[in-house]
């Protein structure tokens, strides 16, 4: 994910993101994105881009979002995207994405791979149609069945190798969200320990192909409490225990801790 040069630092950001699905309605989201944005507005040590926030709202909301959010240290994103302009009914273009002001766009999360049918093909078309468009494509990928951690890294692996058609110049312009599918939903995320094994063997064939650094945040109901427990994780995609913003402070809390930032009860009062 891309950050202004001022934000940059020696370290890579920490990423705290949140999608809403189809949750919320449109006043709804709007009250939601009003709240959430307090939360990262009382956060002043966000400016430092050590810990960088992300919300994906529904594709009605986001002119309006876009809005709402400009000034404050929040990346917009969107949930889906086509895979070209013209004549495509009902999609929505990466490039007008772009012109609303989005900075990520969602591809390939296991619901649609699931209930759209959105094969290895047409998530390389997205990718590559989101990355030529400007935008930072949030890869989602993640094992069907909880298992051994070596197997997980290798299908995640092909994963993000498909999804780049073998083009790893481009896959140094990703994101990935590791959500595996058996938590997706679950009442308790994947194990720490299991995640971050995944994760580091990700990362170890990754780097054998030439992308090192690449962002790999975890998803799949991750909640407070979980990011400080893992390791060679960038961060965290949220989902329904986001809904309640404190929940989002929370785990901004714990990222600007991590990233070594002050957290608001640190900060020296203004005179």
């Amino acid at each position: 994910m891309q950050q202004s040069p001022a934000s940059q630092t020696s370290r890579p950001p920490i990423l705290v993101g949140v999608s809403t699905k189809m949750y919320l309605g449109y006043r709804d989201s709007l009250d939601w994105l009003e709240r959430l944005r307090h939360e990262v507005d009382t956060r002043p040590a966000l400016a430092a881009g050590r810990v960088v926030p992300f919300v994906i709202p529904s594709f009605p909301v986001l002119p309006a979002a876009a809005q709402l959010l400009a000034g404050s240290q929040v990346l917009l994103g969107a949930q889906n995207c086509g895979w070209a302009d013209g004549p495509w009914t009902g999609e929505v273009a990466p490039s007008m994405l772009a012109e609303l002001g989005v900075r990520l766009v969602e591809i390939g999360h296991a619901e649609r791979r699931k209930h759209f049918n959105e094969d290895d093909a047409t998530v390389a078309l997205k990718v590559r149609a989101a990355a030529d468009a400007g935008l930072t494509p949030l890869l989602c990928v993640g094992e069907s069945d909880s298992g051994e951690p070596a197997a997980a890294a290798e299908f995640v692996y092909r994963q993000i190798e498909s999804a780049v058609d073998g083009d790893w110049t481009l896959a140094g312009r990703l994101t990935i969200a590791y959500e595996p599918v058996w938590a997706i939903g679950a009442a308790e995320p994947a194990g720490a320990e299991y995640v971050s094994d995944v994760v580091n063997r990700v990362r170890a064939q990754l780097a054998a192909a030439g992308v090192s650094g690449l962002p790999i945040i975890y998803g799949g109901s991750a909640k407070p409490g979980l990011l400080p427990t893992l390791d060679g994780v960038s961060g965290l995609f949220l989902g329904r225990f986001a809904h309640d913003p404190a929940n989002f402070g929370a785990v901004l809390d714990e990222a600007l801790t991590l990233a070594g930032g002050i957290r608001p009860a640190d900060a020296p009062s203004t005179p």
